[in-house]
């Protein structure tokens, strides 16, 4: 299959496209921002009420080099209104067009406090 190259907009739309469908296969309704701009991309609710507020973000993994720990890079990192209202990153791999939720230092920091 020959990779098709596209402008930053469109690997957003493409990104996002995978996300809603990724959330569907995992039991959430979700509802699109249908603008360009905001701190939220996606509002996902699962069948008990949980509601995610979702920003998606397409990222390359790097390699990690021979015999090295800990991070390769900072990751992606929330505005600090995206902090504030509880905003969760849905990291897309454009390459395997996996997706992950990418876990939160700050979140991790506050839940061994």
């Amino acid at each position: 299959m020959k990779k098709v190259e596209h402008c930053d907009s469109r690997k957003g739309d493409l990104a996002e496209f995978y996300a809603v469908t990724w959330l569907w296969d995992r039991g959430y309704e979700v509802f699109k921002n249908c603008g360009c701009t905001g701190a939220v991309d996606l509002i996902a609710m699962n069948k008990t009420g949980d509601i995610k507020l979702i920003d998606v973000k397409s990222f390359v993994p790097q390699q990690r080099p021979e015999g090295m720990k800990g991070p390769l890079s900072k990751s992606k990192t929330r505005s600090p209104k995206q902090k504030k209202i509880g905003v969760q990153l849905l990291g897309f791999n454009p390459e395997n067009r996996k997706l992950r939720f990418i876990k939160h230092q700050e979140d991790q920091d506050n839940a061994t406090k």
